[in-house]
């Protein structure tokens, strides 16, 4: 750790709440362990991806050996198979923010710090006919059909052009008969609130990530993730909720005989690229008060 981490670990109140968001290959896990091992607590994951069982290494999770330095909780825990939401954390989270040991919480997914810290509505999920039926309506109608058929407040409020937004107000519509813009209106207080925490985000530029993402991912191929992807061959089926793991899809169809392992890796090292582009724009729009942390600077 450089002497920036350790002046960020050195004014910590080490009673208080951390919580540590960033791109994917930003180095915030290093940041976690190190403030674990010099304060104490346990390393809480916020990661929607990192909580399935079935692609440790290929999802960055943390090692084997770092989980022997400090203790770290919601990792790798739910099958592949099982759907886990952002509902589904905040009820594993809630139990940590009353424990005696200080959560340091550390992840890439911004919805999950948000939902914290911010507070998430108690929308009913969506029962699986009336998503089958939006999906049907969509490909008949069209978008903007459906877009029509939305509250005024709602289509104020969300990217009318961006169909997984408007098929999520569709659906929470037709099932509840409340916009989702009420049920957003309606939140209850955050479990969390951002000034009982100490808050950080990493500030990393496109030209430093990007040459990380790259040798990590050849670096996971060196580790194991070819074979991780041969013991998930059998089961695979891109709609498992862990089949979002960047670089699963493309490792599978390697193994299929259907592109090269070059191609696999530069086809994968693309998507994490777009996907760290996506977790930056979500963190300046919404983690404007967060303290900002140059990792170039931390030495990660």
């Amino acid at each position: 750790m450089s002497a920036q981490g350790d002046d960020i670990i050195a004014q910590l109140d080490p009673a208080k709440p951390v919580l540590i968001a960033g791109p994917t290959a930003s180095g915030k896990s290093a940041l976690a362990l190190a403030i674990a091992e010099a304060q104490g607590g346990v390393i809480v994951n916020a990661d929607a991806i990192q909580v399935f069982d079935d692609w440790r290494i290929l999802t960055a999770r943390p090692s084997q050996e770092d989980e022997t330095c400090a203790k770290h909780m919601l990792y790798g825990h739910i099958p592949g198979n099982q759907d886990y939401s952002v509902g589904h954390w905040l009820r594993e989270v809630k139990p940590r923010l009353s424990a005696k040991e200080r959560p340091i919480i550390v992840g890439g997914t911004g919805l999950y710090f948000t939902a914290l810290t911010e507070g998430l509505a108690d929308i009913p999920a969506t029962p699986p006919d009336i998503r089958a039926e939006f999906e049907t309506r969509l490909a008949q109608d069209g978008l903007s059909l459906l877009v029509a058929e939305l509250d005024e407040q709602t289509r104020a409020r969300i990217d009318l052009q961006n169909p997984a937004r408007v098929g999520r107000a569709w659906e929470v519509l037709k099932n509840t008969g409340r916009g989702i813009a009420e049920w957003q209106d309606n939140t209850p207080p955050p479990l969390l609130p951002l000034d009982q925490t100490h808050p950080f985000v990493f500030d990393a530029p496109k030209e430093w990530l990007t040459p990380r993402i790259e040798r990590r991912f050849d670096l996971m191929i060196k580790q194991g993730a070819l074979d991780e992807a041969h013991a998930n061959l059998d089961d695979w089926h891109p709609a498992l909720p862990s089949a979002k793991a960047i670089g699963a899809a493309e490792l599978i169809a390697h193994l299929r005989g259907e592109i090269t392992l070059e191609d696999a890796c530069l086809r994968a090292t693309i998507l994490t690229r777009q996907f760290a582009k996506r977790q930056r724009t979500w963190f300046n729009a919404r983690m404007k008060t967060w303290s900002r942390i140059s990792p170039q600077e931390m030495g990660t």
